[in-house]
């Protein structure tokens, strides 16, 4: 495996690349506060039989900062994904892996770009109707100006931790964020794979421009709606609406692979405020009945089955990142994918 800076068009982006180049291209999409290294032990795996390329996004790992623009959703993020494919000369479609926000990213291109896209792996991806701030399986906001999503939600706490390099084991710090949330309750990393993980957590761009990104108050509970720049604000229902994925004619068949533990991306996220409010940990909730609370699940399987091909794998006992907590029989299940 390398890892390169690839100038594009649009920026400069670090890339880890394995395998024959004349094999079938996969492209690895990493989630939000990570970056390709989150992907090693996967890249290994299947650099036997594929041309694997896993770059950063924009701001994240050991790629160029640069504003992301949240207004045009996760098409800044896919745009930049095309742009390597173009800078490298990869020209026919490939295969793409999004994992959590990474899956969002996957998503958009192969909306904006379905000719790039062969088949798709969404791992834990993140709803089609953006990361809090809408509800029902058709995604629905809960409020007009999307209240509840965009930078505003981050904990400040963690995005100081951040920015700080933190390395400690607070309950807001990167590394606890990472044991608590990253994977299920229970498991552990050996402690030089832990470090490593951590490592590329803490090369993410914290600001305005990149994570979580700019905020504006809001009348309506919880008090923060989205702004303009950076990934939290980028994934906001206020910009981002995938449900178009289901219109391609065809849509690309589609491997959707969860864990059954997830408490990132769920019916009752630990990372939707209206979840929080509705326990307690969040004040001034105003009930259900004024902020529901988002079914993360239930909309990526709406969307999916109104696209027609796809198939939905849950790993029992497992958490965020199935290709971390069962390693082996993830990629047996994204090669026979991608070979059938």
């Amino acid at each position: 495996m390398t890892l390169r800076d690839v100038q594009t068009a649009r920026t400069t982006t670090a890339v880890r690349e394995a395998g024959d180049p004349s094999a079938p291209t996969v492209v690895l999409i990493h989630g939000n506060v990570s970056s390709s290294a989150f992907f090693d032990v996967l890249i290994d795996a299947l650099a036997a039989d594929f041309h694997v390329l896993a770059p950063d996004f924009r701001g994240y790992g050991d790629s160029a900062r640069a504003t992301i623009d949240a207004t045009r959703g996760m098409a800044d993020l896919s745009d930049d994904v095309a742009a390597v494919l173009d800078a490298l000369g990869v020209d026919g479609p490939v295969d793409v892996l999004g994992w959590s926000a990474g899956g969002n990213v996957a998503l958009q291109l192969a909306i904006d770009h379905p000719q790039r896209v062969r088949r798709l792996v969404l791992e834990a991806p993140g709803s089609p109707f953006g990361f809090g701030g809408s509800t029902g399986e058709d995604g629905r906001p809960v409020a007009d100006d999307f209240a509840g999503s965009g930078g505003g939600t981050a904990n400040p706490q963690f995005c100081a931790a951040l920015a700080a390099g933190d390395r400690g084991e607070e309950p807001t710090s990167p590394r606890t964020t990472l044991r608590a949330f990253y994977v299920a309750p229970g498991f552990t990393f050996a402690p030089e794979v832990e470090e490593a993980y951590l490592d590329a957590m803490l090369k993410t761009s914290v600001g305005d421009d990149v994570y979580p990104g700019d905020t504006v108050t809001s009348g309506n509970w919880p008090g923060v709606a989205p702004g303009t720049t950076g990934m939290n604000n980028a994934l906001s229902p206020k910009y981002l609406d995938q449900s178009g994925f289901a219109d391609l004619d065809p849509a690309p068949p589609v491997l959707w692979i969860r864990g059954d533990s997830d408490q990132i991306v769920s019916d009752t996220s630990m990372f939707d405020l209206a979840q929080l409010g509705k326990l307690g940990a969040v004040p001034g909730y105003p009930g259900e009945e004024v902020c529901p609370t988002q079914p993360m699940v239930s909309q990526v399987r709406a969307v999916l089955e109104a696209a027609g091909d796809y198939t939905e794998v849950v790993y029992e006992g497992c958490g965020h990142s199935p290709h971390l907590e069962q390693p082996e029989r993830f990629a047996d299940e994204v090669r026979a994918f991608l070979r059938s």
